[in-house]
């Protein structure tokens, strides 16, 4: 199981805030941007590739990432 947390734009396109999947346990961001592009839709996974992700302690873009217990989703912030 995996704890997602949404942020700004990702937290309104799914409608929520969090959520926990069910993953296999070597899933990668590959595998959660798949899983959630076939429960939200196609839309979604273009606003997911310009996100990053925060996994463990980590920030990265890098799709074969392998997921850790909480995925953070961010999606650029703009302002300053």
């Amino acid at each position: 199981m995996v704890e997602i947390r949404y942020f700004a734009a990702v937290a309104d396109a799914v409608g929520k805030d969090s959520e926990t999947l069910e993953l296999p346990v070597a899933a990668t961001i590959a595998d959660l941007r798949a899983a959630l592009a076939d429960t939200y839709g196609p839309d979604l996974d273009k606003m997911l590739g310009v996100c990053a992700y925060l996994v463990g302690d980590e920030l990265t873009r890098d799709p074969s990432t392998a997921l850790t217990p909480r995925v953070d989703v961010l999606p650029p912030f703009a302002g300053g």
